[in-house]
């Protein structure tokens, strides 16, 4: 078993309330309706996805077999 020094203690400490603030943010809940949580989940990913520009050469990591 390793042992915790102090350097490593404060930077865990200091760590834990910066991770803390990072927050994404909330997804609307629908429990009653599944189709409006689906479509509110695609609308927030579309809205981040918005933020990135890419050229349309830019090709998908992965490829369709059929």
């Amino acid at each position: 078993m390793s042992k915790l020094t102090r350097r490593q203690l404060a930077a865990a400490i200091i760590a834990v309330p910066a991770l803390a603030q990072i927050a994404t943010p909330p997804t609307p809940r629908y429990e009653e309706d599944p189709v409006k949580a689906t479509e509110a989940g695609n609308r927030a990913t579309r809205e981040q996805l918005a933020k990135f520009q890419l050229p349309m050469s830019t090709e998908p990591s992965f490829v369709f077999k059929p």
